[in-house]
């Protein structure tokens, strides 16, 4: 099996920083950060990642110094992250070697939309969606789940909330997290929409297996999260 490298982000804003790495690990990528820009080159020489998101106005080297510099010894995917919108910074990135480039602001499932068709496009793995949940299958293509072998019959938002809760068991997701993950377009939806969706996927699991809806749990004030069964 192919080994999954990391991606390797380089942005020295640490909220935007943690926010690209948060969504990254939603969708299964590990990730490393450096915030300046005299260390990227030593460590792609060092630990090659699978791509990499490259902020240009950073401390220590400009963006594309460094895009120019890498491309002389390796063509590992690089995706450009700027405020810089005028155009000749996007034609200079793309001529120096860059495949993508995105400005701020910007959508973060944007970018991991962006980074996963470039993984494919380039044939490196991406990560697919696994689930610790015995006896729950996931496919993600067909928008189908099955618990037990019995299909759940889930609707495509009710999928896309099993899905998120059920490959990071044990963690806890907020109202507002999840709602990110629900809806491809931007349509105006409040917190307690969730608590509609949780409640109609705990009744199809329960139909599955009775007292699976109990893998979904509340917690209070915050929102939801899947614990996977103790072993008998």
């Amino acid at each position: 099996m192919t080994e999954q490298r990391p991606i390797l982000i380089v942005e020295d804003e640490p909220k935007l920083a943690a926010l690209l790495a948060s969504y990254l690990h939603a969708a299964h990528h590990e990730t490393r950060h450096l915030s300046n820009g005299l260390d990227v080159v030593p460590f792609v020489k060092k630990e090659p990642p699978a791509l990499i998101l490259l902020d240009l106005g950073l401390p220590g080297r400009d963006g594309l110094d460094i895009c120019r510099d890498l491309r002389t010894f390796t063509n590992i995917p690089l995706i450009m992250i700027t405020a810089r919108a005028e155009e000749i910074d996007r034609l200079l990135g793309l001529e120096l070697g860059a495949d993508d480039y995105i400005c701020k602001p910007f959508s973060p499932r944007e970018v991991v939309a962006r980074i996963k068709a470039i993984l494919r496009r380039t044939g490196a793995p991406v990560p697919e969606a696994g689930t610790a949940i015995p006896g729950l299958i996931l496919d993600t293509d067909a928008f189908r789940a099955t618990l037990d072998g019995h299909d759940l019959s889930l609707t495509p938002v009710e999928f896309r909330l099993l899905k998120v809760l059920a490959t990071a068991p044990g963690r806890v997701f907020s109202r507002s997290q999840l709602l990110d993950h629900l809806h491809d377009d931007n349509r105006a939806v409040t917190d307690r929409t969730v608590d509609a969706h949780v409640k109609n996927v705990r009744q199809k699991l329960e139909t599955a297996r009775p007292g699976a809806e109990n893998l979904i749990h509340s917690i209070y004030g915050v929102g939801y999260r899947m614990e996977a069964p103790e072993a008998p």
